[in-house]
């Protein structure tokens, strides 16, 4: 066995170094295990370009769609009287003359009659030529007509036939009565009834449907109102009275018409 100098390095490393290669390496290892653990992980994400899978989209509900009708009368409390002054002369310019004359006697009978000028208003003025056809065949103007129409709002409508005959009374042979309508003056409660009545009608024909349906009636989807209809009881025919005598009307009744459209789901 060869002696060793004291000073000489041995070739062996001592105990506690030759441990700590080992362990060293396996921490090196770890290390490099790790990194390719973390760079393994994404391969199990979807592949680049890949497509989702779509979401699974629930069933549109079943929907019932009906027409609701309402109706609401009431007594009328307006009269509107259609009435007019008409002349025929020979000039245009006598035609004129004689229409105003004949259209201020209308406005100052209503005047005492107590019709408001705000309820006064001029529908309509005329002038035009009155032909007569000759032996000959031919044409010719033989004089002018000329007129004036008034809208006019009775507000008390019990005197609406005296109105029409003081108008009558006041305007002789040139004066004309074309109709008369009635109505309510505010019709904002008439028609509030006649809604309602058309949204419960709707109600309960959804309803139904859903109850033929095996169904139960859901939420209100939609409501769609249509335009509101107020006929009344339309106009009467030109009248004349004599003297001022009042002319004998019937009100009658008046009625609102409301339509609405409303869609319900179906539970």
């Amino acid at each position: 066995m060869t002696e060793r100098h004291p000073h000489e390095p041995s070739p062996f490393p001592p105990a506690g170094a030759r441990l700590a290669r080992p362990l060293r390496a396996l921490a090196v290892g770890a290390a490099l295990g790790g990194v390719l653990l973390g760079a393994a992980a994404p391969a199990s994400a979807a592949a680049p370009g890949a497509t989702a899978p779509a979401a699974v989209r629930a069933p549109a509900p079943a929907t019932v769609t009906v027409t609701g009708n309402g109706r609401a009368t009431a007594a009328p409390d307006l009269a509107v009287l259609s009435v007019a002054v008409e002349v025929t002369r020979k000039t245009a310019k006598e035609a004129m003359a004689a229409q105003e004359t004949a259209a201020k006697a209308l406005v100052d009978a209503l005047h005492t009659e107590g019709v408001a000028d705000r309820d006064i208003r001029t529908e309509s003025l005329s002038l035009s030529p009155v032909y007569a056809q000759s032996t000959g065949g031919e044409n010719k103007v033989t004089g002018y007509q000329a007129g004036q129409g008034f809208s006019v709002k009775v507000r008390d409508i019990d005197r609406a036939g005296r109105v029409i005959g003081a108008v009558n009374d006041a305007t002789g042979d040139a004066g004309r009565v074309n109709g008369v309508v009635f109505d309510v003056a505010d019709p904002t409660a008439l028609r509030t009834t006649a809604r309602e009545a058309a949204h419960r009608d709707a109600h309960d024909k959804a309803a139904q449907h859903a109850r033929l349906s095996g169904r139960r009636l859901g939420r209100l989807v939609s409501l769609t109102e249509g335009e509101s209809v107020r006929p009344g009881p339309g106009t009467l025919p030109a009248a004349a009275a004599d003297g001022g005598a009042p002319v004998p009307l019937a009100p009658g009744e008046i009625e609102e018409h409301v339509t609405v459209t409303a869609v319900y789901e179906l539970e």
